[in-house]
């Protein structure tokens, strides 16, 4: 049930298009997408990737490529936009379809008969479906602030960096109190003209092991904490930012001279057209049977950040795992009546796609 590969930019909708067939189709292509390919491919079942984003990766090639990662096993740490492309060498001897620009709006058919639409008039026909998704579409919490819009075309207000050397010799404003506050603040030194870290408490939710590096670079000079403050108004002409104002809990106000302001105040999430579905949902997050990672809908899996199970955990590796198991889940799905003979890589090798 495969199809050769298609191209994956997004073409006119209107275009007539060929059905997409695979045994799995995998909707989301960040890492656990990615893996995903790898472990069906494994079992040799094909996969298709859709994705919503024109490139494969997720949040880690949309938003903090450069950014490093230290919960890999066996890589002490490795940058996310390097771990896309580890995971896509991985899967490339399964050749899976891609479809990306693409967001799946429909889904209809039971366990070994799906059919999915998107928005770009794709129609794919998979035996199951492993959902992805993240937390789904995502966008950044944007500070209310007057005038916003202008500064972010002019660039001086930005909700990730995807390159370290765009902000080089720049007066850095970041705001906010969590890991990506603290972990930007901290790449980059040596980079940034300055970097003020505008928080609201003296208390990060940072990982106490990179609070306690900010403090230090704080001590030595490399970082100004700007504690207890908040964002209050943006200066500059035509767009171009030349300082943010922060208040404190009193009202009284600083100018802070800045060229670019990153707001790291989270992620608003939208799981789309995937929350009408009927699937059984908790908190935005799709619920899922821990051994399987099968959904509510019989056939249709979900793994990584968008499933949610007692004890889960939000990490990549978390992801991997369910990815591996969701796979063999799918196999007497799209294998029906075939054993599945389980052994190791190192025994196997890694079969042809």
């Amino acid at each position: 049930m495969t199809d050769p590969q298609t191209t994956s930019s997004p073409a006119a909708a209107s275009l007539a298009r060929p059905v997409v067939s695979a045994d799995v189709a995998i909707i989301g292509a960040g890492p656990c997408g990615l893996f995903a390919v790898f472990e069906c491919g494994m079992l040799k079942l094909s996969a298709v990737l859709i994705d919503a984003l024109a490139e494969v990766g997720g949040q880690c090639t949309a938003l903090y490529p450069e950014k490093p990662i230290y919960d890999i096993p066996a890589l002490p740490a490795i940058e996310a936009g390097e771990l896309v492309a580890q995971l896509e060498r991985q899967i490339a001897p399964f050749a899976a379809t891609r479809l990306l620009g693409r967001r799946v709006e429909r889904l209809s058919g039971a366990a070994g008969d799906f059919t999915l639409g998107t928005d770009q008039g794709d129609t794919v026909r998979a035996r199951a479906v492993i959902i992805a998704a993240g937390a789904g579409a995502f966008g950044p919490n944007r500070p209310p602030l007057d005038g916003l819009p202008a500064y972010e075309a002019g660039g001086g207000v930005q909700y990730f960096v995807r390159r370290r050397e765009e902000v080089r010799g720049k007066r850095v404003v970041i705001a906010g109190g969590g890991d990506s506050a603290v972990d930007w603040a901290l790449a980059l030194r040596g980079i940034a003209a300055s970097i003020a870290v505008v928080h609201r408490r003296p208390r990060f939710r940072a990982a106490p092991d990179t609070a306690a590096q900010l403090d230090a670079a704080a001590a030595r000079g490399e970082v100004e904490l700007v504690i207890p403050y908040h964002l209050h108004a943006l200066h500059g002409a035509a767009g171009t930012l030349s300082a943010v104002e922060v208040a404190d809990l009193d009202g009284a106000t600083r100018h802070l001279p800045a060229d670019l302001l990153l707001p790291f105040f989270g992620l608003s999430t939208d799981l789309g057209p995937l929350a009408g579905w009927g699937l059984a949902l908790e908190r935005h997050h799709v619920t899922v049977t821990p051994a399987s990672c099968e959904t509510s809908l019989p056939g249709v899996f979900a793994i990584g950040d968008v499933a949610s199970y007692p004890g889960k955990l939000k990490l990549i590796l978390q992801g991997f795992s369910e990815a591996a198991m969701a796979a063999h889940a799918i196999h007497p799905i799209a294998r029906p009546g075939t054993a599945l003979h389980f052994e190791y890589s190192t025994s196997k090798g890694v079969p042809a796609g």
